[in-house]
């Protein structure tokens, strides 16, 4: 895979151009891209012109990939659904224009699953081409785990950065909820969509986050203090398989060698209702965000994404408003237990990739935490017993993005000591 961070380091050390990181990333498009498919569209050779323009920039014309429901006038935008093959927007996404601004290059435009639904589409794991790598942002993370990108954006709006980054083995961070902008970016749940950012490490998604927002962000300048973390095995735990339960408890016993504090912490029962509240939010809005899609061109909607949106037909207006309500007191309480911890520990997923191509994973240990909206950050460096991925969750204190960045590159430097 290939570090940003490092790279940056060594564009501005002038080790390196930004051009020959093109060419690491043509090569190893060259040589996986047609096993993995994690691109809808790239243009190596636009970006062979540009790359060194930007070298002095924040990000230093690394080559970045966007997940293909932003907007971007330079390359077609189809949000995953074959009525928009060919739809060339007049204006880049915010979020793009973030990445331009700071020096990014856009390579090209990742493989989204439908809409950003569960309905999947496609794309294969680099570690093993006969399992999913996760959704929706699909191609996003199978991107950098085949070393076809240092840095790609995606979104979360249930699990769709933190389990896609679990799945392929590599980093990725979901900030606090607003953080980054959405305009631009194909809606499905307007209260939950969620920015996110994949990298080879967790140095790396602080350093591309960092860059793009113009935030105090990054973590490899300094040695992050042993934090507090509060191991957190829900009222899902059941659900995770026992590779995943035997990785949760590994990566704390390696983080308290370490040298951090690991206590435990029990939810009160309100969150379990959060999790049903986040069913209730994200479909509700979903089927008016993609009002268009479902009464004009439902025959080409994936089976999947269909009964979904038939099922949230039937969520009043009541049942939202109270979910909505019940979701602040939630956050409220959250933030109340937050108080005596820096970071939670939980899984990313319920275990490793599920094999085949017909689902991309459950949301699981993911939902609760999109809908309370702090940062979450999957930590790579864990196996399952046939060497798949898997991913350990640190959950911050909202607005505490850097925090939570630092504890998980404590973990992911305890995990790397302890393997």
């Amino acid at each position: 895979m290939l570090s940003a961070l490092e790279l940056a380091r060594r564009i501005e050390a002038g080790e390196l151009t930004p051009r020959a990181v093109v060419e690491m990333c043509a090569e190893a498009i060259a040589a996986r891209e047609g096993e993995i498919g994690a691109f809808t569209a790239f243009d190596i050779d636009g970006a062979r012109r540009i790359a060194d323009s930007f070298a002095s920039l924040p990000l230093r014309g690394l080559p970045v990939g966007m997940k293909d429901i932003f907007d971007t006038v330079d390359f077609p935008t189809a949000y995953g659904f074959s009525p928009y093959a060919g739809h060339q927007p007049k204006a880049d996404a915010a979020m793009v224009m973030a990445v331009r601004r700071a020096g990014g290059v856009i390579l090209g435009k990742t493989v989204t699953t439908e809409l950003a639904s569960l309905q999947p589409a496609g794309t294969r794991n680099p570690h093993n081409a006969a399992h999913t790598p996760g959704g929706s942002s699909s191609g996003s993370a199978a991107a950098i785990a085949a070393g076809m990108l240092p840095i790609s954006f995606g979104s979360q709006t249930g699990g769709s950065v933190i389990r896609p980054a679990a799945f392929c083995g590599i980093a990725g961070y979901k900030p606090s909820f607003r953080l980054m902008p959405t305009v631009g970016m194909k809606a499905f749940s307007w209260s939950l969509d969620t920015v996110g950012v994949f990298g080879a490490g967790v140095e790396d998604v602080a350093f591309a986050a960092a860059t793009s927002t113009g935030r105090d962000l990054r973590i490899d300048d300094s040695v992050p203090n042993a934090p507090t973390i509060a191991l957190l095995r829900t009222h899902l735990w059941s659900e995770a398989t026992p590779d995943m339960q035997a990785a949760v408890e590994r990566a704390a016993h390696a983080a308290e060698a370490a040298g951090a504090r690991v206590t435990e912490l029990v939810l009160p029962e309100i969150f379990e209702d959060a999790i049903r509240n986040h069913g209730i939010v994200q479909d509700y809005e979903a089927f008016r965000a993609l009002a268009y899609e479902y009464d004009r061109h439902r025959e080409k909607l994936g089976p999947i994404l269909t009964e979904q949106l038939g099922k949230a037909a039937a969520i009043t207006t009541d049942q939202y408003d109270e979910a909505r309500r019940a979701t602040r007191r939630t956050r409220q309480t959250f933030a109340d237990l937050m108080a005596k911890t820096d970071v939670i520990l939980t899984p990313s997923a319920p275990g490793a990739a599920p094999h085949g191509l017909g689902a991309t994973g459950k949301p699981t240990f993911n939902r609760l935490w999109t809908l309370l909206g702090p940062p979450c950050v999957n930590v790579p460096g864990l196996k399952d017993g046939s060497g798949l991925p898997l991913g350990v969750q640190i959950v911050g204190r909202f607005a505490r993005d850097k925090v939570a960045l630092g504890a998980a590159r404590y973990l992911e430097a305890a995990l790397a000591r302890a393997t």
